[in-house]
Order: structure tokens, then sequence, then C-alpha cells
């Protein structure tokens, strides 16, 4: 009798086997649905957070090539909306919530600098309507964002990210268009320039310029 007492206590009970079984089976699922990641892949979270500069530097330049693929000319642009401010934002504008985009290009004569633009006089152009050209240092607005349409807000996280994304464009046309340029020693001088503006008023456009040369 005591001999098999001993036997029974030395053999596992049928309780504590089922136990050692479910852990063994928990722990092989937790196995199966654990991923590892690799530090600087592309799985990896620290590698996926939104850098504006880097979205900023690829950006700029794609949409200054679509900008002046699609600029058009300040005269012919300005008799467009004149007679048809719906059918001028369908030929030659992208569509936003608050108005147009219109890619322009002219050459004209700058005038005052006030704030953080110059005016601008245009051969041809109605008198009535005012150009203003963004020379910085603050550059305002998010129009080059919005210019081609190819940049939408469900490819951001939120509205801070899709608001950092306009300013970081904006960012490089100070480095790529303005960083050589004096704003202050512009007044009388020709500039040619190619750029974007947001029709809010039609007697008043400013350009946030993709290309400004002094002639």
């Amino acid at each position: 009798m005591t001999e098999r007492i001993r036997r029974n206590a030395a053999r596992p009970s049928k309780r504590y086997m089922w136990a050692l079984g479910a852990a063994a089976i928990v722990l092989g699922a937790m196995a199966l649905d654990t991923k590892i990641i690799v530090i600087g892949s592309q799985h990896d979270v620290r590698e996926q957070r939104f850098s504006a500069q880097t979205f900023g530097e690829s950006e700029f330049p794609k949409i200054k090539e679509n900008v002046e693929k699609r600029a058009v000319d300040a005269v012919e642009l300005a008799k467009a909306i004149q007679e048809d401010k719906q059918t001028a934002g369908q030929k030659y504008g992208v569509a936003t919530s608050t108005g147009p985009v219109f890619p322009v290009s002219f050459t004209g004569v700058v005038g005052e600098r006030k704030s953080h633009y110059n005016t601008v006089a245009i051969e041809g152009l109605p008198p009535e309507i005012n150009v203003r050209v963004q020379t910085g240092p603050a550059l305002t607005g998010t129009d080059l964002r919005d210019s081609t349409g190819t940049i939408q807000f469900d490819q951001f996280t939120n509205q801070i990210e899709y608001q950092d994304a306009g300013s970081a464009i904006n960012n490089q046309v100070k480095k790529a268009v303005l960083a050589d340029i004096d704003p202050n020693a512009l007044t009388g001088k020709t500039i040619a320039v190619v750029g974007v503006f947001k029709l809010v008023n039609p007697k008043s456009w400013i350009v946030t310029p993709v290309r400004l040369e002094v002639q």
C-alpha cells in the first residue's frame, strides 16, 4: 500500500498535465501572433512618423514641374476669369473648398513692397486687378499644396500634419526660389514669375512663386 501511494505521488496528476498542455497552446498562439520588428525597417513605427521637412523636399520639385507646365499667361487668365469664373476654374484651375487655385505666368515691373509681398504691374492686365507676389520672409497660405490636386487630406493622420505639409512646401520656396533674392531691392525692376494663386477676390491675386527671375 505504501509503495502504491509513493508511485501515485510521483506521477503527475491529470489536472496538472492538462494545465501544462493549455499553457503550451497559449504560448504557441502568442508566438505565431508575435511580429518581429527590425529597427529601421518599413514596419518600425519610429520610421513611419510624418516628417514635414522630408515631405516638402520631396513634393516641391513635383509641384514646381506641374505648375510650370500648366501655367497660363496672366492676361489670358484674367480675361477668362472676367468672362466666367466657374468655366475658367474648370479649365485652368484646381478646385478647393475656398476657391480654385490657378497656375499663372507673367512678366512685370515691381512696385512697392508691403509686409511679405511685392506688387507687380503687368502690361495688358486690367488696372483694377492688383497682383502681389509673396517674397518672404513669411509665406502664407496652402496654395502650392493645393495647386495640383494630388495632395489630399486623407493622405495624412490629422489636420496638423496636413497643415504642416503646406508650410513645409512653402519653406522649400524660400530655399529654392527666394534664397538669393533681396525683396527690398526689387522695386523698379522687371521680374518673370511662374506661380499659383487662389481665386478669392478676382481683383486681388496673391501669387506664391515656384520660379522668380530678376531681368
